[in-house]
């Protein structure tokens, strides 16, 4: 255990008198913490300076926070109308709006390429991300229909071929 001494100064100051090594000590940890610290901001910064990061107002944060439709405000954050947004996803603009009210979900793919033409991280839309079957279980159902027919079809086929 460290012996530290309490003094008061003339002027009612008060301050902690400690050994050398522990004062030495003490002095090593902050510039090892001051070290570290300047470590994550350079890698910060460089991580913003290519791309794979994004600041994001605080405006922005406020409004994802308040569990606003992340789409919605990341789009008008950068700008861009429902028509543009649709335009380089390949979606159309009654499908983007409902994401955005949120009466449907999509599929973490198209999200992803939703991330990708807004240019944030796709960690700001995976949490209302769903699987494709979540995301449309008509079409699965239908897809998953035509491979069952196309394989009862095929084992019919390998079936008259074998009793030739």
């Amino acid at each position: 255990m460290t012996k530290v001494q309490f003094i008061k100064t003339t002027g009612g100051e008060e301050l902690a008198v400690l050994p050398k090594r522990e004062y030495e000590r003490l002095a090593a940890l902050a510039l090892d913490e001051d070290a570290g610290t300047a470590r994550i901001v350079r890698r910060a910064r460089a991580a913003l300076a290519a791309g794979n990061e994004v600041l994001l107002p605080k405006a922005v944060v406020d409004r994802l926070t308040a569990g606003e439709n992340p789409i919605r405000a990341l789009r008008e954050w950068r700008g861009m109308t429902q028509a543009e947004l649709v335009a380089s996803l390949g979606i159309t603009q009654g499908y983007l709006s409902e994401l955005e009210s949120g009466k449907r979900k999509g599929p973490v793919a198209l999200h992803q390429k939703i991330a990708r033409a807004l240019r944030v991280p796709i960690d700001l839309l995976l949490p209302i991300a769903v699987s494709e079957e979540e995301a449309d279980p008509a079409r699965i159902a239908k897809r998953q229909q035509v491979i069952k027919k196309r394989q009862q079809a095929a084992d019919v086929l390998r079936r008259s071929s074998q009793r030739r």
